[in-house]
């Protein structure tokens, strides 16, 4: 098939697919990490053996549930939220890296499809713990952590093979994937607020929350299947495998020439490499061999940008965001500040800040300060360490006013966004098209190295307050 007679992506239902994608694969995540209020909360409640009943008192809760217990006062014994991101990222990081070698063993579809059942089976599980099951705090929290580290562990899997497939399609499409993954976070804060809001029972609120994501893996899971039969999807899936070496070469002269025009100097590039790939007869013919060593070479920048962007957002979110509380004294206010000016504003800011790339790439794939620029977002965390946190022991609170805080979440998520999804859009324009699932694969293990890093620098930074 010749460039002229390429399909096209009717009706946008490539894009609307890949977007929906995105808001799969990390919607487990979010409605996880959304909802650190109801599980402290459970676990407050649950704690309490003296009358036999260990959770009696949670029927009365909800999602916006403050961590408190009939004196008025509940510590954190569990370290909820810092266990939870460190089981969260340790699979993702295991299973990511696992993920860059048993790729070309097995089957895309086995992956990513069985991943995604997997991730389904596992969040009615955790609807039906959460919602249904009556146990004691230890139990609660232990089985809950090993659903966490399950899901992440397929997550990790589904998010690989997904990168890698996106490197088969135009830069747009991995644009809106990243920010159909931001939109997961928004989704998931409204779902929570939604909840809070609506004055239903415990059970009735946790229910509609955990059962969301169930349909939204679901639709995902639907949608995937549908992409294969899709011409315009089937064009770039079959470029990989079927195309012979003549006709490839063709097409790349003519999109080379089509980049000159348009006088993109990284598309040309990008253009440049795939007519050499098929001069040398890389389309069509006995699959080339990659080697990660060279591919590393070619993305390390990009790599280690990310692991430092991931690794200063986790360090404070949410270990440490989620204890700020509101100078005010409305208590309407300061039920809903956090979820309000940390979660929601945080997963809009950064959705803001991953599409920004579907308009620009600044500074490009050929700088090399990127990690330095991704590096300084650590600043945020004295700035956010120094809000207005009430259970804390060596440290003083300087930045009262909820005013710093917002203004603080707001520069911290646009600028996650913005260096989260920058790399992933870079790196497939360093490599040959050859090599461009293995990129996905390794930049899809330095993201899960970079959430893993900062989820450990948590607990330290969690003590210091």
């Amino acid at each position: 098939m010749s460039v002229k007679d390429k399909p096209r992506d009717k009706f946008h239902f490539v894009s609307i697919i890949f977007l929906i994608l995105g808001l799969g694969t990390l919607l487990p995540w979010n409605f996880f990490i959304t909802a650190i209020p109801y599980f402290q909360a459970r676990l407050c409640l649950e704690k309490p053996l003296t009358n036999g009943n260990s959770s009696g008192s949670v029927a009365s809760g909800n999602l916006s549930e403050s961590q408190t217990n009939e004196s008025g006062r509940c510590t954190d014994d569990f370290n909820f939220s810092n266990w939870m991101t460190l089981l969260a990222q340790l699979p993702l990081l295991l299973c990511t890296l696992l993920n860059s070698f048993i790729y070309q063993c097995i089957p895309e579809k086995v992956r990513i499809a069985g991943s995604m059942v997997a991730i389904l089976a596992l969040f009615i599980f955790t609807a039906v713990l959460v919602v249904e099951v009556e146990m004691g705090a230890q139990t609660f929290f232990d089985l809950t952590m090993a659903t966490i580290w399950f899901i992440n562990a397929f997550c990790a899997i589904l998010q690989g093979s997904l990168f890698g497939l996106l490197t088969l399609f135009p830069q747009h499409y991995s644009s809106l994937f990243l920010s159909g993954q931001g939109m997961a976070g928004t989704f998931a804060a409204l779902a929570m607020l939604l909840s809070m809001s609506s004055g239903a029972d415990h059970r009735t609120t946790a229910l509609g929350y955990f059962v969301t994501p169930c349909v939204g893996t679901f639709i995902s899971i639907i949608c995937y299947l549908l992409l294969s039969r899709l011409d315009f999807a089937q064009y770039y899936l079959s470029k990989s495998s079927t195309n012979s070496s003549k006709s490839y070469e063709l097409e790349t002269k003519t999109e080379l020439l089509n980049q000159e025009e348009n006088g993109d100097p990284a598309e040309q590039k990008k253009a440049v490499l795939l007519l050499k790939e098929a001069e040398a007869g890389g389309v069509g013919e006995e699959k080339q061999t990659v080697s990660i060593c060279i591919v590393l070479k070619k993305i390390w920048v990009m790599a280690l940008t990310i692991v430092l962007t991931f690794g200063a957002t986790l360090a404070v979110f949410p270990a440490i965001t989620a204890k700020v509380t509101s100078s005010t004294e409305s208590e309407g206010w300061r039920k809903f500040f956090n979820p309000v000016c940390c979660f929601l504003l945080f997963n809009i800011m950064d959705w803001i800040g991953r599409s920004i790339t579907s308009k620009t790439l600044w500074p490009g794939p050929d700088c090399k300060y990127l990690p330095l620029m991704a590096a300084g977002r650590f600043l945020f965390v004295p700035l956010f360490m120094l809000c207005n946190i009430e259970e804390r022991y060596f440290l003083a609170s300087f930045f009262y006013s909820d005013a710093w805080f917002i203004l603080f979440m707001i520069l911290f998520s646009l600028s996650n966004g913005y260096f989260v999804s920058l790399p992933m859009c870079l790196a497939p324009k360093k490599v040959l098209p050859h090599e461009s699932e293995t990129t996905g694969a390794l930049m899809t293990f330095f993201l899960a190295l970079g959430l893993s890093l900062g989820a450990a620098l948590s607990f330290g930074f969690k003590v210091l307050l």
